[in-house]
């Protein structure tokens, strides 16, 4: 394991659902640790407050390729979180209001892709972990997974040390969005495994049974503290094992 107090994580995407929980899991651990807000964020005081209480520094680089590299090497993180994501939802509305656009190519893909080549141009290099998805493969069709499956083989290709974490749904209780649907589909997709494993299909069950954010939090952090969990792919039951 990775003590600790060498360690400097920067979580881009840690006022998600998953990142806020990532960052205090790193502070518990004693992680020095810089949680990115967008410097647009209208709940920007908030943000800073609430990380600045579990002793994370928030920092409001913005989305550009210079500034981004040069704030990285400045910070000379160990491990760098890229927890970025939209919704189908973020995108319509950016697109009616005329806002910069929203949609997967630009944050999943585009944002990430930012992230992973400021995280290249570090010395030394940190490791990269990255949140994807159950369901991505080369062959991805689906405009959400084909983005994730772009990103990924430009990190397999990139030199980095890195994680690839692959969880099912993400959803809980403790989530600011309702995500009413989301949850409903969780509830039942999770009885439906469980079903399948009494019939046998305990692999399926692993592979696609639902995790909260805390739970997965909690995974990815031990990951990237583990020198020997290194350029894997980490899926959702492997995760599970992963968490307390």
């Amino acid at each position: 394991m990775t003590g600790a107090s060498t360690a400097r994580a920067f979580v881009a995407g840690a006022t998600g659902y998953v990142g806020r929980s990532v960052v205090a899991a790193l502070r518990a651990r004693g992680v020095e640790t810089v949680a990115h807000v967008r410097a647009d964020s209208t709940r920007l005081e908030e943000w800073t407050a609430r990380f600045g209480a579990l002793g994370a520094v928030v920092d409001s680089t913005a989305w550009d390729d210079a500034a981004m590299i040069a704030r990285l090497r400045d910070l000379r993180p160990t491990m760098v979180f890229a927890l970025l994501g939209t919704t189908k939802a973020r995108a319509r509305a950016a697109a009616r209001s005329g806002a910069p656009a929203s949609d997967y190519d630009t944050v999943d893909y585009g944002l990430t892709a930012l992230l992973l080549q400021a995280a290249r141009a570090c010395d030394p290099a940190p490791k990269f972990v990255y949140l994807s998805s159950v369901g991505v493969t080369d062959a991805s069709t689906n405009a959400y997974l084909r983005a994730r499956a772009r990103l990924e083989r430009e990190l397999r290709a990139s030199g980095l040390d890195f994680i690839i974490a692959r969880p099912a749904i993400i959803t809980g209780d403790d989530r600011d969005e309702p995500r009413g649907l989301e949850r409903l589909l969780a509830l039942l997709g999770d009885r439906a495994l469980s079903v399948a494993a009494m019939l046998g299909a305990t692999s399926w069950q692993q592979r696609w049974t639902s995790m909260t954010g805390p739970a997965l939090a909690e995974a990815l952090v031990r990951l990237a503290l583990d020198n020997r969990a290194v350029n894997v792919v980490v899926h959702a039951d492997e995760l599970r094992a992963s968490a307390p």
